[in-house]
C-alpha cells in the first residue's frame, strides 16, 4: 500500500520545539556526548553500485548500523544517550552547579546514578540501549519485556545487569505496564515513544539518532534524493526526517517512511489524518518493527515533513534480508536483521509499483538513501531467514552474539 501525504500540516515547518530537539546544534551537541563512549566509531556506510544497475536507480547508499557500539543496532544511539543526558540533569540539581559530560565517572556523579533507576520496554533493542547506558553510569535498570520478544533478545539485555520484568500482551502493552511501576516507584521511564505530557524524553532519545544521518551525510560525495525509512512507533523515521529537513530545507530530499504491512500504525495514521492505536494482528517478522500505536510526537513530526507512507509485507523484508547478504558482484555484503533491511525493501516495492515510483520521482539518476536499523540482533532467527551457519552469522555481523 501506498499513500501519498496530503495532511493539511504536509510542507509546513516543524514546531520550534522540535526543530531544536533535532536540528544541527542538537546532534552536534550529541555527538560531541558520544566521544566519551568507549568503542564509539561511525558506522560505515555502504554503496551498492550492482543493486543500484539492477532497480534502475543512480545510486544506493545503505548506513550499517549492525556495528554501532556493540550493541548491533541503531538504537545504541538513543537509549543510551537519553541515559546519560538525564544523569547529569539529574547530578546538577542535586550537587547544585553544571556537570560536564567528562565527570561522568567522577565519584560525586557516580554517587547519584546509584540511587537512579531507569526503566523501558522494549522489543529488544531499546532495551538493551538503556541497559547498556544504566550499566556505563553505575545506575540500575529494570526492562520490560512482552511475550513475542524472543530468548535471545532477553539474554543479550541481561548480560547488561539489567532485571527483567516479562510482560503479557504486545509491545504496547509493555508500554502501559513499564510507565505504570516506574511511575509508581519513582523510577525514570525512558521510552522511545512518547503519550500526552511525556515528550522530553523520547525526544532526547530521537536526539541521539539523529547522530548517524550527520555522520552519513559526511560520509557521502552527494546528498541524497530519497530516502526510506523504516517506521515502529516512529521514532527513527521522524528522527531521520527531521534533521533532513533542518539540514537542507526545501531542497530536502524526498522521504517516504516504511511500516510492516502487519503493524501499519503510521500508515494508519496518514491515512486518517490522526495517530492511534490500531487492532493486533499476526505478528510481523519484522519484530523490532510491531507497534501497534505510533508515537504522537513521531507523527506531529512525520505529517510536516514525509512525503509518502507505504507498506512492505514479510516476503518483502525476507527478500531485502537475502540481497544484502548475499549481494550481486561489486557490492558489499550486509548483515542486516528482520527489520533492518526494511528501508530497502520499501524501495524495491515502491519501484514495481509504477504509480508509487512516479509519485515519488523514482528514476536512473535518483540517489537513494536507506539505514540498516540493526544486524543480527537474534542470530538464530537471522541464520533461519537467510540460510546461513549460526557460526558463519558470529563471523559476519558486528552484533553481539
Amino acid at each position: 500500500m501506498f499513500l501519498k501525504n496530503i495532511h493539511i500540516d504536509y510542507n509546513t515547518p516543524l514546531l520550534t520545539s522540535d526543530a531544536e530537539m533535532l536540528g544541527l546544534a542538537a546532534a552536534e551537541n550529541a555527538e560531541r556526548y558520544l566521544q566519551h563512549r568507549e568503542h564509539h566509531a561511525e558506522t560505515p556506510l555502504h554503496a551498492l553500485p550492482a543493486l543500484s544497475r539492477e532497480l534502475g536507480v543512480g545510486s544506493i547508499h545503505v548506513k550499517d548500523e549492525g556495528h554501532r557500539l556493540g550493541l548491533g543496532s541503531f538504537k545504541a544511539l538513543g537509549g543510551s544517550y537519553a541515559v546519560v543526558r538525564l544523569l547529569l540533569e539529574e547530578a546538577e540539581r542535586r550537587l547544585g552547579r553544571i556537570v560536564n559530560v567528562a565527570e561522568l565517572h567522577s565519584p560525586e556523579v557516580r554517587a547519584v546514578a546509584a540511587t537512579m533507576t531507569f526503566a523501558c520496554a522494549t522489543d529488544g533493542n531499546h532495551g538493551r540501549s538503556v541497559a547498556q547506558g544504566a550499566k556505563l553510569v553505575g545506575a540500575r535498570s529494570v526492562i520490560s519485556v512482552h511475550a513475542g520478544v524472543s530468548d535471545e533478545r532477553v539474554a543479550a539485555i541481561a548480560r547488561f545487569g539489567a532485571e527483567i520484568v516479562r510482560v503479557d500482551g504486545n509491545y504496547d502493552d509493555s508500554v502501559a505496564e513499564a510507565a505504570r511501576v516506574a511511575a509508581e516507584y519513582g523510577w525514570t521511564i525512558v521510552s522511545d515513544t512518547s503519550w500526552p505530557g511525556y515528550e522530553r524524553i523520547p525526544g532526547l532519545v530521537m536526539q541521539g539518532y539523529t547522530v548517524l544521518v550527520r555522520e552519513a551525510l559526511r560520509q557521502m560525495r552527494v546528498p541524497p534524493t530519497h530516502v526510506f525509512v523504516q517506521c515502529g512507533v516512529g521514532g527513527i523515521a521522524a528522527a531521520v526526517a527531521a534533521h533532513l529537513a533542518e539540514v537542507f530545507g526545501e531542497a530536502r530530499p524526498i522521504f517516504a517512511v516504511v511500516d510492516p504491512a502487519r503493524a501499519a500504525c503510521m500508515f494508519e495514521a496518514a491515512r486518517t489524518g490522526r495517530p492511534a492505536k490500531i487492532k493486533h494482528g499476526a505478528p510481523t517478522v519484522m519484530a523490532m518493527l510491531e507497534c501497534y500505536d505510533p508515537s504522537p510526537v513521531a507523527w506531529r513530526i512525520l505529517s510536516r515533513v514525509a512525503d509518502a507512507f507505504m507498506t512492505v509485507e514479510e516476503d518483502d523484508a525476507i527478500v531485502a534480508m537475502n540481497r544484502l547478504a548475499r549481494p550481486s558482484a561489486g557490492d558489499p555484503p550486509v548483515v542486516a536483521g528482520e527489520s533492518g533491511g526494511a528501508g530497502l525493501a520499501g524501495l524495491v516495492r515502491a519501484l514495481d509499483d509504477p504509480a508509487a515510483s512516479e509519485a515519488l520521482g523514482l528514476n536512473g539518476q535518483s540517489r537513494v538513501f536507506v539505514i540498516n536499523t540493526e544486524g543480527a540482533t537474534d542470530p538464530k532467527r537471522y541464520a533461519e531467514l537467510v540460510g546461513m551457519e549460526p557460526a558463519d552469522v558470529a563471523v559476519r555481523s558486528g552484533a553481539p552474539t
